[in-house]
């Protein structure tokens, strides 16, 4: 989008491949493993029978005391104040999967304990994100004694304050990056606090409410089976939230998916059964991180996105099998015109690109769209960074009040926080971490904030950065695919940030046959090596199509899937391929 020469898409595809390490051998011996898995694991780090164990089979017991948190001790006692003296609490929480799941959480977990307790969730387009102070001074009229944030109110020192002068006592939970001073509040639970010790940095504002309610509940004395049977049941929810919240499933967050997903099997929560449901899941079916990710998880959000996360909330919280139902099936329908309306702007953009190339000089991209849905488009920047690789933005401008809000994301080596807080200066609102963010700016300093954010990221990223990579975790033969190799690997998940499905590369696999389409989206490439042919099946190459010609060999990276829709119970797809020179 200057004068430098257009460059593709994407540049080439950059394979990582492992070495090889005669101690993969030892630990599958030790281990009593096949070498697929085995070689996972050494690439990833785990390269004792210890350390594989703790990190195979977690338990509760594995996580860490919730009282370690800063500010917890001052929280547990605000609330069993508050319980004694009856006093009305309101929890405040986000409009996404994370906000919303953290109420339902919280509020059942403060029903059981006896609470009083109602619950506000701010609507997208109306209120806008974060707490607002309007919305205290309707809770001091109600009189409302405490306020308890979930997955918000790190940023919200005004409001904060406001609440204090009006006699209302607050404590926020949340897990975004703080600013340099904290909100004045009785209690600021945060693991990313400068002067919090916890060792786990990396929950989501669902996880540190999962931390609250456990302390709560030690600290209430109830009977240690019952804390437990409650947490257990918990997590189930808060698994949803961790995966939607795209945060690293590793420690906490890896015990809190591994255990919650186990949990599916038996779901008792009727808005929870429908919502599986609509989603196209059997009774009793266990979904992957990844099904959680694609399918439950965006009909969830499509109520914040589309109109409002309340609904959300009454699903999981209603005990009436009819309304549960009825809830989950709006929010199905919900998701569908969330994906229509995603599909016109991302059309746009592209053809934004089309009529200026995005070029060797552009670092980070900004869009920005008279009326765009804001529900959408952080999606969409998602979708524009899997296309161009580069940090985005994309802005919906708001005609009538002459501001634009929209919503980033990146690439792993930009920081998008730290690049905002760089040029303060442009925005009237901004926040959020790494790799997602928002910003609330004038509509005449778009191009202002286009021009400075691509110089920081030029400064900050090399072409080099720019390039799409692949890291194989291991080499794969096709004869190796057994039954229980196959098992072996799937057992390394849940799969998801942090801890991805598996990369294998399969070099020099001939194309046995033809390539086919398969109802106009799936590629079906036949693969054969070493006296092995395995059907494989692509998402993201069939425009490639017509490259792939029998008796050619390929270097194939390669996931594995579960499968159980048609295609047996797992299947191999293929995220790239490269002809074998020579």
């Amino acid at each position: 989008m200057s004068g430098a020469a257009p460059v593709s898409a994407s540049l080439p595809t950059r394979w990582l491949l492992p070495t090889d390490d005669k101690g993969i051998t030892e630990l599958a011996a030790d281990l009593q493993i096949h070498a697929p898995a085995a070689r996972v694991l050494w690439t990833r780090g785990y390269r004792t029978p210890g350390d594989v164990q703790r990190f195979l089979r977690p338990t509760l017991d594995d996580m860490h005391d919730p009282f370690l948190l800063k500010d917890m001790h001052q929280a547990v006692a605000r609330l069993r104040q508050a319980l004694d003296r009856k006093e009305k609490i309101l929890l405040y929480g986000d409009y996404d999967v994370d906000g919303a799941t953290s109420i339902v959480v919280l509020k059942k977990a403060l029903d059981l304990a006896g609470a009083i307790c109602e619950f506000f969730i701010p609507h997208r387009m109306r209120d806008g994100y974060g707490m607002r102070p309007e919305v205290i001074d309707r809770a001091a009229s109600d009189g409302v004694a405490l306020v308890v944030s979930v997955d918000t109110g790190i940023r919200a020192n005004a409001v904060v304050e406001h609440a204090r002068n009006l006699g209302i006592d607050v404590i926020v939970t949340d897990h975004h990056l703080p600013d340099t001073e904290i909100p004045p509040a009785v209690a600021v639970i945060n693991p990313n606090r400068r002067d919090c010790e916890y060792p786990e940095k990396n929950l989501c504002g669902a996880g540190v409410t999962f931390k609250l309610v456990q302390a709560l509940f030690r600290d209430l004395d109830w009977p240690a089976e019952r804390v437990r049977k409650l947490s257990e049941s918990f997590l189930k929810m808060i698994a949803v939230a961790t995966v939607a919240d795209v945060v690293p499933l590793l420690g906490e967050n890896r015990i809190i998916v591994k255990r919650g997903l186990e949990g599916f099997q038996d779901v008792r929560n009727p808005g929870l059964r429908a919502l599986l449901r609509v989603a196209g899941f059997n009774p009793g079916e266990r979904p992957t991180a990844g099904q959680v990710a694609f399918r439950l998880a965006p009909r969830i959000n499509a109520a914040g996105r589309m109109a409002n996360a309340n609904d959300v909330v009454e699903m999981f919280l209603t005990s009436d099998e009819q309304r549960a139902l009825q809830l989950a099936t709006s929010l199905h329908d919900l998701n569908k015109e969330r994906q229509e309306t995603e599909a016109e702007i991302v059309k746009r953009i592209l053809e934004i690109c089309e009529q200026e190339p995005v070029t060797s000089s552009d670092f980070a991209l900004v869009f920005s769209g008279s009326g765009w849905h804001r529900g959408v488009i952080g999606i969409v920047a998602s979708r524009v960074v899997e296309r161009y690789h580069r940090p985005v933005f994309v802005l919906s401008e708001d005609e009538e009040t002459g501001f634009a809000q929209g919503s980033g994301r990146s690439i792993p080596v930009f920081h998008l926080l730290e690049a905002l807080e760089t040029m303060p200066d442009l925005f009237t609102k901004f926040g959020g971490h790494r790799q997602a963010a928002g910003i609330t700016s004038p509509v005449e300093r778009v191009a202002e904030f286009r021009r400075r954010l691509n110089a920081h990221a030029s400064k900050v990223l090399t072409l080099e950065d720019l390039r799409p990579t692949i890291e194989v975790d291991a080499v794969l033969n096709l004869p190796e695919l057994t039954d229980r190799a196959i098992s072996e690997v799937f057992a390394l998940g849940p799969f998801g940030c942090g801890n991805c499905s598996p990369v294998f590369a399969v070099r020099g696999a001939e194309l046995a046959g033809p390539a086919s389409i398969f109802k106009e989206k799936m590629l079906r490439l036949p693969i054969r090596q070493n006296g092995r042919t395995v059907m494989t099946t692509s998402w993201n190459l069939t425009n490639r199509a017509a490259e792939f010609q029998t008796g050619v060999r390929y270097d194939f990276a390669v996931c594995l899937e579960e499968e159980n829709r048609g295609f047996g119970n797992w299947r191999l797809t293929v995220k790239e391929a490269t002809p074998v020179k020579g």
